[in-house]
């Protein structure tokens, strides 16, 4: 009598002029990889070597249209594992985030989910933004790609995808999602950086981002929203 097929991740990893930070952030993945698990990286044609450093590290390095749904879509259509995992540059997956995630999709029956986040940062309000961030996904049904979002491979295709815009593609594809069932959300936590807060200010980027989802749900459009938030 034999065991059921051991199931694989794809790891799909959109980047935009990463060179400084891809060597670092595909070396975590090494271990996955030597587990059977695939790392895609899609470069949304980088400036800066982006695409050469991340070849050594990844399954696949795939050169393509710029834009987040666009470069998480190739992936996805590259991807032969069983179940698609978006990851964001910035961020780090907890250890063993592979056999959490599996097992968690087998005993749950759900479709999708995400893991809940720490923000890096010198800041210490950072700490309350994630928290918030978790509750409210909780609450909501609703995941953001520094959640690294993940979603069995054959309910992603027949669900299309992400939608073609150049902001919220994470949120909306949450809602389509959710439709069909709740996420799986897990407790270990991903680490994802505080730059963008940082940079632009954390409160500044907390208001901002209420707003555009705000907006967002009283119908603006995605591209309003994209040149608001550049």
């Amino acid at each position: 009598m034999t065991g059921a097929a051991v199931e694989r991740l794809s790891i799909i990893v959109p980047v935009l002029n990463e060179a400084d930070r891809i060597t670092s952030s595909l070396a975590a993945l090494q271990a996955l990889r030597r587990r059977g698990h695939q790392v895609l990286v899609i470069d949304g044609c980088s400036a800066d070597g982006t695409a050469e450093r991340a070849r050594c590290l990844a399954d696949d390095v795939i050169v393509g249209p710029r834009g987040r749904a666009r470069q998480m879509n190739l992936g996805a259509a590259r991807a032969t594992g069983d179940v698609l995992l978006f990851l964001h540059a910035d961020t780090v997956l907890p250890d063993r985030a592979d056999a959490v995630l599996l097992q968690g999709l087998a005993d749950s029956g759900c479709g999708w989910g995400r893991f809940d986040v720490v923000i890096e940062g010198s800041y210490p309000i950072l700490t309350v933004v994630a928290w918030f961030m978790n509750y409210r996904s909780r609450l909501t049904g609703i995941a953001t790609g520094d959640q690294a979002i993940f979603v069995r491979r054959i309910l992603f295709e027949a669900l299309g995808g992400f939608r073609d815009q150049p902001l919220m593609e994470d949120i909306e594809l949450s809602k389509r999602l959710r439709r069909l069932g709740p996420p799986l959300c897990i407790h270990d936590r991903v680490v994802t950086s505080g730059r963008r807060w940082e940079t632009r200010g954390v409160w500044r980027t907390v208001l901002l981002m209420w707003r555009l989802r705000w907006l967002y749900y009283m119908g603006a459009t995605p591209e309003r929203l994209a040149a608001m938030y550049q």
